[in-house]
C-alpha cells in the first residue's frame, strides 16, 4: 500500500505530472495500486498518490493544486464529495443531478487548465450489475452521503421500483429520495432490511477502522444480490453473511475498478488496459 501523504500549503509535490485520491482518512485507499498500475502497464510518464486533506484545507487544497502545472487532477473520497463542489467549475451540471464529485480535472489546457468536477460513481456502481433488469424492482440503499447519491441517481435512471434509504437521520434519506424523484421511504438504520431484488452499502460502515454494519439479511429473498461498496477489507461482514445464506454479491473492487477507468482516461487522456483486471484484482487482494 502506497504510504499516504499529508497536505499543507508548503508541501512538496511530484517534479512530474501526477494526480492523486484526497480523503479523510485515505490510509485505506487503493486507487494508488490501481492507477500507478495502469501507468506502468501503458509505459505513461506520470505518478498517481494518496493525500491526506482535512475538511478545513480544502479550498487550500485546490488553491495550490491549481497553480501547480504538473497536476493533473484528483480523485475524491469521503468526506469530500459534496463540500469539494463549492472550489470547482461544474461544466456538466453535476451540482443539480448527482449533488456530489469524485473526480476534479483541468479543463482545456492539462497544465494550466481551469479546475472542473464531475462523478464517475454512478458509472462505475452500475457496470458489474448493468445486465440486471432492475425495472419496477424493490432496492434498498443504506446511507445518504456522497455515494449514496450517486447510486440513488444511477437507479433513478433505470427506473426501479420501490426504494428504502436506511440511515441515521432519515430526514436527509427522505430529501435525498425526493431529489432524484425515486418512489419509497426514508427510515432509521436498524438492522432489519426489507426484501428487496437488490441491497446496497453506499456507507463506509464495515470499513477496516470504522464501525461495524449490523444487518440481517433474512428477509432478502433468495434471488436477491447484496453489493458493498467497502473493499478494505474486500470480505466484509456484509458480504459474508450474504454468502452464507446463498445470495449472490458483488464486492467494493468491482465499482472501485470501474470509477477508476472513466476517471483514469479523464486524468491521463488515454484508456486503460480494462483486459488486465483480472492480475489488477490478484494485487488489489493481495
Amino acid at each position: 500500500m502506497t504510504r499516504p501523504t499529508e497536505f499543507t500549503p508548503d508541501a512538496a509535490t511530484p517534479d512530474r505530472p501526477y494526480a492523486e485520491v484526497i480523503g479523510d482518512p485515505i490510509g485505506h485507499s487503493k486507487s494508488p495500486l490501481i492507477h500507478n498500475f495502469w501507468l506502468a502497464a501503458l509505459g505513461i510518464e506520470g505518478q498517481y498518490r494518496a493525500t491526506r486533506v482535512a475538511p478545513d484545507d480544502l479550498a487550500a487544497f485546490f488553491a495550490a493544486r491549481a497553480a501547480d502545472p504538473h497536476w493533473r487532477g484528483c480523485n475524491i473520497t469521503v468526506p469530500h464529495k459534496v463540500e469539494a463542489l463549492g472550489h470547482v467549475a461544474d461544466p456538466g451540471g453535476v451540482r443539480a443531478s448527482i449533488g456530489a464529485i469524485n473526480t476534479v480535472f483541468r479543463q482545456g489546457h492539462p497544465e494550466h487548465g481551469a479546475l472542473a468536477g464531475t462523478n464517475t460513481d454512478a458509472a462505475g456502481f452500475w457496470s458489474p450489475i448493468g445486465d440486471l433488469d432492475l425495472t419496477g424492482q424493490p432496492v434498498t440503499v443504506i446511507g445518504a452521503g456522497g455515494a449514496a447519491r450517486a447510486i440513488l441517481w444511477a437507479l433513478a435512471r433505470v427506473g426501479v421500483g420501490k426504494v428504502t434509504v436506511l440511515n441515521r437521520n432519515p430526514l436527509k434519506a427522505a430529501a435525498l429520495l425526493s431529489s432524484f424523484g425515486l418512489k419509497g421511504q426514508a427510515l432509521p438504520l436498524t438492522p432489519q432490511v426489507p426484501p428487496a431484488a437488490l441491497l446496497v452499502n453506499a456507507t463506509s460502515l464495515g470499513m477496516t477502522g470504522q464501525p461495524p454494519l449490523d444487518i440481517d439479511l433474512s428477509a432478502m429473498p433468495d434471488d436477491g444480490i447484496v453489493y458493498d461498496i467497502v473493499y478494505a477489507p474486500l470480505e466484509t461482514p456484509l458480504l459474508a453473511a450474504a454468502r452464507a445464506r446463498g445470495l449472490d454479491t458483488v464486492d467494493g473492487l468491482e465499482m472501485l475498478i470501474a470509477q477508476a477507468a472513466v476517471a483514469f482516461a479523464i486524468l491521463f487522456g488515454t484508456e486503460p488496459p480494462r483486459e488486465r483486471d483480472d492480475e489488477l484484482r490478484a494485487l488489489l487482494a493481495g
